[in-house]
């Protein structure tokens, strides 16, 4: 071989050699650059996308079985934009089916698929019939393509659309008990990028038992990574639900509550209104009425319907000073403690002076000679400041407490509120608070609070814990709830001995809280509405409690009207409340007149 022969073969060896590490040095190059992570992250993902799945929702029912909240089923439309082949089409069934903008989603449609950009979402809480009609379309475009005519022209396709299944929380009821359930909001987290397409449907409860049992509905997530392709969709695993609950009220006694309260707002012109009723032998929350009330699946009408947060279940979450049927715990108190009895004669000269001030009667009149039942009967705030000073301040606020006044019941609702109560080892109390608060001025209360404490008075001295969870239904188990004692702050004989005493006062004035063959025992109250300058004149909070029948109590009924303007009087405005409650309470529980009763136990 010449040497320009092997020159030659040496420099084309040469340069393949270099051609060949460069060949391989930019093969590692691709390999690891960012962009070839992307690809491979780009193919992975199309594969599979990381996903928070949630259980169904647990069911809420009425004691009855009635179903107050369950689940619905919508779809979020969104667009796999590799997959699309036909945007006209897509865009023209959408305007049309769900009122998508054309022009819009045409735009979207058109996107190119990339790394950053794979999966679009159009729309979301389509209903289950919308759906329905773009699932028909495909079928019947899929259909087309396999007619003879369209061999030299493409059918038009839906190709790339995604319909995804999801549930929403329902509400069959509207407003019935909304201030008891509460409501669910759905908020929907989610990225629409190749590389991380992580969605997630998550939601809190707010209120009442939607938020206070928010756990137990909820159930347990789990992360998993889910199929894009939805033929494989059958690879998502099935979740338990979270559990269903089963609450103590009756849907047909809250429907009856809500009517008969909305009834008396309106015409006795209140701002508000609120109406409880009890078991007091269980404690079972039977219904809790409120008014003005809000249609759960509209919760962001919340702010329109209310001025403030506590306004949403007023039975729980507002204060107030319940004025004069706080004197049914202080005549409990005195008649237990022994210091007094009904015949007990106290001589009302209309003025009562102590600690520098002067308590004067609700009409500004002295009453004479009045046993107790006169008091109660003609509900003097004379006599109520003698009675707690026969008490004293030790033994007064020692059966307050007992009655749990100044401290939460522990319902199983959210937001239970409560007010401190001023006692003598308070740096701020004072002498006059022992008289005022013996009349339900200068403390505050909520409707469950006060409820619960009197409805000792109409079970044997012993109070239930006041509750709206009947059983709870999980994994195909139910378990059900157990009535609590929470206190027992008076004697059986105290409790029969007052009832007998607020039956006869009823009675003797011909209160308008008589419920015709029924007897019942219950105290009215007036209480004007502190402001920051003193007390508002002929502005009152009207409040009725009572509960029958008296023989045998099976219901407390707790009535307040926030501001009325047909009367400031109770006795006017709330005890009507409460007799026609009672009115469709023993129909609706079955509870025979007194003298049918009288008759069966013979």
């Amino acid at each position: 071989m010449t040497l320009p022969h092997y020159r030659r073969y040496l420099a084309i060896g040469i340069i393949l050699t270099l051609a060949g590490v460069l060949i391989f040095a930019q093969m590692i190059h691709i390999q690891t650059s960012a962009k070839a992570e992307i690809v491979t992250d780009y193919g992975e993902t199309w594969s599979y996308v990381p996903m928070t799945i949630f259980p169904e929702r647990g069911k809420i029912f009425d004691r009855q079985g009635n179903l107050l909240v369950g689940n619905q089923k919508l779809y979020e439309i969104g667009i796999n934009l590799v997959d699309v082949d036909d945007p006209e089409t897509i865009a023209r069934v959408l305007e049309s089916v769900v009122g998508l903008n054309y022009e819009d989603t045409l735009e979207k449609v058109k996107t190119k698929a990339s790394a950053d950009a794979a999966y679009v979402v159009l729309t979301d809480f389509i209903p289950a019939s919308q759906a329905g009609q773009i699932l028909d379309l495909m079928d019947t475009y899929s259909d087309m393509a396999k007619d003879p005519k369209y061999a030299n022209q493409p059918a038009p396709n839906l190709d790339g659309v995604l319909l995804t299944p999801h549930l929403q929380r329902s509400y069959p009821e509207g407003s019935l008990a909304s201030n008891i359930l509460g409501f669910y909001t759905l908020q929907i987290s989610q990225t629409s990028t190749t590389a991380d397409r992580h969605e997630i449907r998550v939601g809190n409860g707010y209120y009442g038992v939607e938020q206070n049992y928010n756990d137990l509905l909820a159930g347990n997530p789990i992360d998993i990574r889910a199929p894009v392709n939805p033929n494989l969709v059958d690879e998502i695993p099935d979740l338990p639900p979270g559990s269903d609950l089963v609450l103590t009220i009756d849907r047909e006694i809250q429907s009856s509550m809500e009517t008969v309260l909305d009834k008396h707002v309106k015409s006795s012109g209140a701002e508000s209104g609120t109406l409880i009723v009890l078991n007091p032998e269980t404690g079972e929350v039977l219904a809790m009425a409120n008014s003005p009330r809000l249609d759960p699946s509209h919760y962001w009408d919340q702010d329109k319907k209310f001025l403030s947060s506590v306004n949403y279940n007023r039975a729980v979450s507002s204060t107030y000073e319940p004025g004069s049927i706080f004197k049914v715990i202080t005549m409990a108190s005195a008649l237990d403690a022994g210091v007094v009895t009904p015949d007990t004669i106290f001589r009302d000269t209309g003025v009562w002076e102590v600690g520098g001030y002067t308590i004067y009667n609700w009409d500004g009149n002295a009453w004479g000679d009045q046993t107790m039942v006169g008091c109660m009967q003609h509900s003097l705030n004379v006599c109520l400041s003698w009675v707690a000073s026969q008490l004293g301040p030790k033994a007064f606020y020692e059966y307050l407490n007992r009655f749990g006044i100044g401290h939460t019941t522990g319902i199983d609702l959210a937001n239970e509120a409560t007010f401190p109560l001023r006692t003598p080892e308070d740096g701020v109390w004072s002498d006059v608070d022992l008289a005022t608060h013996s009349f339900g001025q200068g403390l505050a209360v909520t409707p469950i609070q006060l409820a619960s404490a009197i409805s000792a008075v109409a079970n044997d001295g012993v109070i239930m814990a006041p509750h709206v969870l009947k059983s709870m239904v999980s994994n195909g188990r139910q378990y059900n709830t157990t009535p609590q004692v929470l206190s027992n702050p008076i004697s059986a004989e105290t409790a029969h001995t007052l009832t007998d005493m607020l039956a006869i006062s009823l009675e003797s004035e011909s209160s308008d809280a008589l419920v015709e063959g029924y007897r019942v025992a219950g105290k009215t109250g007036t209480a004007e509405i502190p402001t920051e300058y003193g007390y508002s004149l002929g502005v009152t909070n009207a409040s009725f409690v009572g509960w029958g029948p008296v023989d045998d109590p099976k219901f407390l009924v707790y009535v307040w009207l926030e501001k009325p303007s047909a009367s400031i009087w109770g006795s006017v405005i709330a005890a009507p409340v409460f007799r026609d409650a009672v009115k469709e309470l023993v129909v609706l529980m079955n509870i025979p007149p007194d003298d049918v009763r009288a008759n069966l136990v013979k």
